[in-house]
Parts: structure tokens; sequence; C-alpha cells
């Protein structure tokens, strides 16, 4: 049997790619589109969003530089999703964080996230003993937060990244894709203002992540972009009094990937740029290549709404929704998700509704989040 290679039905399960619609698509597809996935269920809870939220054990995956806004002094995260759960049950997503504010500027964090794909049975005939695969993905990373002034900060994340998608059947010299990738991010929260009737703070964020080289899974193959994003965001709380608050946030999302051009039966670029170029000039180009034009370029983006509200920081309650182009993968949900506090434990629990003709891969699914904080309280930051 062939070797075979299901990276590219992995991205499209992923992005939920809508592929009976009327109309010109141009879906983006990278390597490794699992580490967009929200992790956490807090972030999952709000639509998908973490770029300007306030700080919690969660934040290496959305802005690692606000770590150096939190009062606590270090923390551990453990969430886990199921994926794809209506048709299987063996298929997930894990992830381990930790961060430790070292000091009143600065902070380190640190996170492991698994993608198991399950086991998939290989066999020639119906009486063949199977063979066992079971593809995954992983990465590692680490990051530090500085303070650079009193109301900002900013963060740089490196990352290993190892994505074993070959089923490894007749070649045995298959193996694994692997690259490395680096964040850049920023975090601002200001100082409390006095309204009429409440107070307020104003956060921002901004965090480009997954900058570094392809990934190639066959010495001959195709090399695949990593899903190199740009995160922007900003937001409200209101601090009704000394129990209740809510805070509400948007965020914009956009591949800094090469759009696919449009090709004739031979291959030859009709409309829109050459998309087989390094990453480096792909995050610059992305802005710019759409085949269509500033029109589809718009349609590259992705927005999120969501609202958290806060009693006495022991009981959460949130809401989001998350809107994709229909041309650019249809991805469209609401979710729901609340938040508990029991001495130095939060227990985060999301469930997300989608709004799409496609159904979503966690259509119908509860994602779970468990942190331990050490040291609440350390810092005063109000």
């Amino acid at each position: 049997m062939k070797r075979i290679i299901i990276s590219a039905l992995l991205v499209m399960i992923a992005i939920n790619s809508k592929a009976q619609e009327e109309g010109e698509r141009r879906v983006i597809t990278t390597a490794v589109p699992f580490v967009l996935i929200a992790a956490d269920a807090r972030a999952a809870g709000m639509g998908d969003m973490g770029v300007a939220t306030s700080v919690d054990a969660f934040s290496q995956q959305w802005n690692p530089a606000k770590y150096a806004f939190s009062e606590t002094k270090q923390g551990i995260g453990v969430t886990y999703t199921p994926y794809l759960s209506q048709l299987v049950n063996d298929i997930f997503l894990g992830n381990v964080t930790y961060f430790n504010r070292i000091n009143e500027r600065s902070a380190i964090g640190a996170s492991f996230k698994y993608f198991s794909l399950g086991d998939i049975e290989l066999r020639d005939t119906a009486e063949q003993i199977p063979l066992i695969q079971s593809p995954n993905e992983l990465t590692v990373d680490v990051s530090y937060s500085l303070r650079l002034s009193e109301r900002f900060s900013m963060a740089i994340a490196g990352r290993y990244l190892r994505s074993d998608l070959k089923l490894q059947v007749s070649d045995e010299d298959a193996t694994a894709g692997n690259s490395f990738a680096v964040d850049i991010a920023g975090y601002y929260q200001s100082e409390e203002v006095t309204y009429n009737d409440f107070d307020g703070r104003w956060r921002g964020g901004f965090n480009i992540s997954n900058i570094g080289p392809k990934i190639k899974y066959d010495e001959v193959g195709q090399e695949n972009f990593l899903p190199t994003n740009l995160r922007l965001g900003g937001g409200f709380d209101f601090l009704l009094d000394a129990y209740n608050r809510v805070g509400v946030t948007a965020e914009v999302n956009k591949l800094l990937v090469p759009t696919p051009p449009v090709r004739d039966q031979d291959g030859n670029i009709i409309r829109g740029e050459d998309d087989d170029v390094t990453f480096f000039k792909g995050i610059f180009q992305s802005f710019g290549d759409a085949p269509d034009g500033f029109k589809e370029e718009l349609k590259e983006f992705t927005w999120a709404l969501g609202v958290e509200y806060v009693y006495q920081d022991s009981f959460s309650l949130r809401t989001g929704y998350f809107n994709e182009s229909d041309l650019k993968g249809s991805r469209k949900f609401a979710s729901l998700g609340a938040g508990f506090k029991y001495t130095s434990i939060n227990i985060d629990i999301s469930y997300l509704f989608s709004t799409s003709k496609v159904r979503s891969p966690l259509e119908g699914t509860l994602r779970f989040g468990l942190t331990f904080n050490f040291g609440d309280e350390a810092y005063s930051e109000y």
C-alpha cells in the first residue's frame, strides 16, 4: 500500500470549508491548523477570542503579554476539548499551560498542546490483521513578557511544531513535519476611569503568531505555510460596583498567508499573485494578493464579539459570536460559557452553537478547563 498523506483532509475539516455553496471560494489552507482552535473554555465561551481580554492562565495562546499584568504570582491551566465528538470518541485537543510573574515588570509562560487524531486501522483485506496508526500533532512553546511602561507590555514567544500525519505503511522512511515559529504580542490596560454611574477600564492587544518556516511532509512534496495569524482586539470593563463587573470585547483576525491565485487549465495565473513564495514574503503579500482585489481581502478578516459578567471574582457567565465569510471558510457560531472559582481553583466550561449551513466540528461539544493559581493577589494593579 502506498504511503498516505492525510494532512490536506484534516486541514479542510479544521477550517470547516464550505464546499457546496454558490460562488467562487478561495479558502486559505495551512499546515497545523489545530493551533488556531481555542484550547481553553474561557476564550471559547466568548467566541474564540482572547487577545484583549483580561489576563488568565491561558493567555499563552492568545497574548502572552498579558501575563505581565497578572495579579496572581503563578498558575497552571489544563484543558480538554473533544473534537468531532458526534462522530468519533478518540479525537481530542489537550493543553497544559504554566505562567509565572517573576517580578513587577516581567513574566514567563510555557505550554504544551497535543492534537490526537485517534487510531486508524489499515488493512488490504477484511481478514487481515489491521495495522494501527495514531497520527497526531503537537506544539511546545515558551514566552517572556515585559512591561515597557506602567500600562503597556510586550512579549515574544518561541514555538516548536511537529505534525505527524503520515501513515507509515510500506514506506518505513516516512517522517513527521517539523518547524519552529515565533509570536510578537502587545497588551494595554488602562487605569480605572470614573464615569457618572460606574468606573471602567480600557483594554487593547495585538498578536502576530506562528511566524516561521513552512512545513514539508515529503522530500519531493509541496511545502505548507504555517498559520501565521494577526489578531487585533479591544475591550472595556464596566466596573458596576465592588462585586459586579461586565467586560465587552471585540476582535478581528487575518491569516497572513497568501491567497491561492486563479489559474487556467495549464496552471498559468489568470488573476492574483503566485503563492509559491517564502513565508516572510507571504506575510506582506497576504494583504494585497486576493484575485478579486480589496473586496476579497476584506472577506479574509474574521471578527468576534464577546461579553463576560463576573460576580465577586468567583462566578462568571460568558457569551460570544464568531463570524467568517462564506467564501473563506464559513465558520459562524455562537457560544456560551461559565466559570467558577473555589479558593485557588478555577473551573471553566463552554458550549458552541453553529449558525452556519456547515456544522462546526465542535458543535454540541462541552469544553473544560481547570486552573490552579498559586500566590493569589501577589500583585495589585488597582
